[in-house]
């Protein structure tokens, strides 16, 4: 259910960005703002700034940056809503529900409410099942022979299920819960042929509680513990309205503020293998739980950290059957590290095996950048086969490719030279093979989906740069842009003279202007619209913006890393001058630069269009009205450089 906006705002009225943060990071004051090492990356030296005055932080580091909503949203991994809710708590707000929704929205909000609540209730069952007879026997007895205490199975909600068709089933109904919430839960199943026979879908297994970010049990993988070769050995929850498999990381509730402070993840393949590390002392580890990776969980990462640390079991054909696991992170921008255990082991069996101070140690030292531990990998068998060697370069180029950084991208290409004893050029020609066939076949998925002709061509040159590209200008009005919407953002409110505010003046003269950065013209948008209502915007009406875009770039504009001391001016009688001191100076003097830079992009762009027609042999007609519109863009450009007193030397 939707937060509603009342309960929002006074949210937003009562969270202290410095009382919000405090909760997870120590703050230091140092000039007006506090600072601290960044939460959301690793740093030495603290680069994290809050501003208790705006009641925003911002990293100068990883540049992440918000309000106090937004803070809970990246500490937390969650959504909206979700943070309302946790600030709600936190200060003893009553959260009430938006009155503008559907009746369509209410039943879906309460089927999911609904299913969570009956996924806790089957939680808690499983869980005091390995207090009765059956469960100390055969479930308890089974964990503790694992070396699971009891504090790693409360932290892990594990439990037992009852062999038994439905004893999960009689009580959830004696409790008030649904068959209809039950089914769609996917606690219980239909007998095939006979809908109205119901039971229990896990029986006479033990459970391993599967929750989501914010903790919450959303499914059940439950494993089987006699020899009966006809049943599988682990069954999993199927998908439901709030577990996506595809979604989730087992492990990822109890990891997650450990992964941020480690800046590290190791993945793993089972349940035990995460409980048994924590068991270790280790506790930045998460699994897959025995399915191939996805995009989606490798975004669940991302939130957390840049690091993974990907730890395979000691058998070489197993471990090059998950190399494309490793390929996949390298694509989702992470950086990545294998661990391979003994021959025969796990990181459930090994941890056992040495203990937890030997099996720390063993993680640290045998960690191998992904390019050492693929070349390892192949090593033995690529030394005296040519062709083996080959397939091995090819596969290490392969992934080279999926890593999106071209500065990471070319530090691993030197590396895999010198390993690979091969030369860099080479490794440079088959990447860039790779990267434009990758483009290339974007490109004509992009135009089947757009213009559905299964038959369309490119033209030749596409891949070449296009003339808009060699533009050098673009990036200066990009950053002159950037400019003009901060004087807007910071200032509009102010006059420059006794009728005119520099908001009115900043629109007036950039009324035609389209900014070639997005953000920039939904920001303008905003700022717009607030006029048109009567609002007169300052930069805390962009903060209350629920768009993250928005709030980040008015974040940027509005705060500085560093501050002139008040020392230089109270005790040193030194004085200095800034933009706010003459506002009507610095804020024609911005349009005047920012027409400058457009007037520079659209006189390159004319001698483009003027050299096209020499080569093309136009006719003297066409090729006279460029040349028109370049002169009178240069005398424009000239009229400008005046102004703003640049000298002009031809």
């Amino acid at each position: 259910m939707v937060v509603s906006r009342a309960t929002a705002d006074k949210v937003r009225d009562r969270a202290d960005i410095e009382d919000v943060v405090n909760d997870y990071v120590p703050l230091k004051k140092k000039g007006q703002n506090l600072w601290a090492c960044c939460p959301f990356h690793n740093e030495k030296s603290p680069s994290f700034s809050v501003s208790p005055a705006k009641q925003i932080y911002k990293c100068f580091g990883c540049g992440k940056a918000g309000d106090p909503i937004q803070f809970v949203m990246d500490i937390e991994g969650v959504g909206f809503n979700e943070a309302i809710r946790h600030l709600a708590q936190k200060y003893g707000i009553e959260v009430e529900e938006d009155k503008a929704v559907t009746p369509e929205d209410v039943q879906a909000y309460n089927e999911r409410e609904s299913l969570y609540i009956v996924l806790n209730y089957a939680k808690d069952f499983f869980v005091k099942n390995l207090q009765t007879e059956e469960g100390r026997a055969i479930g308890l007895s089974y964990f503790k022979e694992r070396g699971f205490n009891q504090a790693i199975i409360d932290k892990f909600d594990l439990g037992y299920t009852l062999d038994g068709w439905d004893h999960l089933l009689t009580a959830a109904k004696a409790a008030g819960h649904s068959e209809d919430i039950l089914l769609k839960a996917g606690l219980v199943l239909q007998k095939e042929g006979d809908p109205s026979r119901i039971y229990d879908r896990f029986r006479g297994r033990v459970t391993f509680t599967i929750h989501n970010l914010g903790g919450k049990p959303i499914g059940f993988g439950a494993r089987i513990l006699t020899q009966d070769k006809k049943q599988p050995k682990y069954i999993n929850s199927p998908e439901t309205e709030v577990y996506h498999k595809s979604d989730v990381l087992y492990g990822m509730f109890q990891a997650k503020k450990s992964i941020r402070e480690k800046d590290n993840c190791y993945l793993v393949e089972g349940y035990t293998d995460v409980i048994s590390m924590h068991l270790a002392g280790i506790e930045n580890v998460v699994a897959s739980s025995g399915t191939s990776l996805t995009e989606n969980q490798i975004k669940v990462i991302k939130r957390f950290t840049d690091n993974v640390t990907v730890l395979f079991d000691g058998d070489a054909a197993g471990i090059k059957a998950s190399l494309r696991g490793i390929d996949m992170l390298l694509e989702g921008g992470l950086n990545v590290k294998a661990v391979v255990f003994p021959n025969g082991d796990d990181p459930d069996s090994y941890s056992r095996k040495v203990g937890s101070q030997v099996f720390a140690g063993y993680l640290s030292d045998s960690a191998q950048d992904f390019i050492a531990f693929k070349i390892s990998l192949f090593a033995e068998e690529a030394a005296t086969d040519p062709v083996k060697r080959a397939e091995l370069i090819r596969s290490v180029i392969l992934s080279l490719s999926k890593i999106p950084d071209s500065i990471i991208r070319s530090v691993y290409i030197r590396q895999s030279s010198k390993l690979l004893e091969i030369d860099e050029e080479i490794i440079h020609v088959e990447l860039n093979k790779i990267l434009l066939k990758v483009q290339k076949d974007q490109y004509f998925r992009e135009q089947r989906d757009q213009q559905d002709q299964p038959d369309f061509a490119p033209p030749v040159d596409l891949f070449l740069p296009t003339e808009e590209e060699k533009v050098p200008y673009s990036t200066q009005l990009e950053a002159q842009e950037r400019e003009m919407m901060r004087m807007l953002v910071n200032y509009g409110f102010e006059m420059v003279s006794d009728e005119l505010s520099v908001c009115e003046y900043l629109l007036q003269e950039t009324e035609d202007l389209e900014f070639s950065i997005p953000v920039f013209n939904k920001i303008l948008g905003i700022y717009k619209q607030a006029l048109s209502k009567g609002i007169l915007p300052q930069p805390q009406y962009f903060l209350e913006s629920n768009d993250r875009e928005v709030k980040q770039e008015v974040i940027n504009m509005i705060t500085k890393k560093h501050e002139i001391s008040k020392l230089w001016q109270e005790r040193f009688q030194i004085f200095t001058t800034t933009e706010a001191d003459d506002l009507a100076k610095s804020v024609y003097d911005n349009i005047l630069r920012l027409k400058q830079k457009v007037v520079k992009k659209m006189l390159e762009e004319a001698r483009i269009k003027i050299k096209s027609a020499q080569d093309q042999n136009e006719d003297a007609g066409a090729m006279d009205e460029k040349l028109r519109v370049y002169m009178e863009l240069k005398r424009y450009q000239v009229e400008i450089d005046k102004q703003l007193g640049i000298v002009i030397s031809n």
